[in-house]
């Protein structure tokens, strides 16, 4: 029992030490901005829903486009890398996630709904 415990215990701690890598890596490529950042800027630049097709169509924040998280290895270059990239999906997780991928591939000005979608209280568009 006791080494069941421990062993609980290490994996607890990868599971945190590998998440806040994960953020750490986000923060180097990506800005987490507010719902009122989120919509000044993204009149200004690209909005794009990483959800899936059914969720993007049950409703999205107004002028988004889909790309799920699913297909973005094959479609991220669909994204202009000279206008601003706004990312968002149902929390942030997957945001994070294309932020890192998009900054390996050369993007420059990205940002992060930092609340996601099910917070989201702007226009929305179904």
């Amino acid at each position: 029992m006791f080494s069941s415990m421990i062993l609980i215990i290490i994996i607890l701690a990868a599971i945190l030490v590998y998440n806040l890598i994960t953020r750490i890596r986000a923060n180097r490529v990506a800005t987490f901005v507010d719902e009122a950042q989120f919509k000044e800027g993204g009149h200004r630049g690209q909005i794009v829903d990483l959800r899936e097709n059914r969720d993007f169509e049950s409703g999205h924040i107004l002028g988004a486009r889909s790309i799920p998280y699913s297909t973005i290895k094959m479609f991220y270059k669909n994204i202009r890398k000279d206008m601003p990239v706004y990312l968002y999906d149902q929390g942030k997780t997957l945001s994070i996630k294309t932020a890192i991928l998009l900054g390996k591939n050369g993007y420059k000005d990205i940002y992060i709904l930092k609340s996601g979608f099910r917070n989201w209280n702007g226009r929305t568009k179904k």
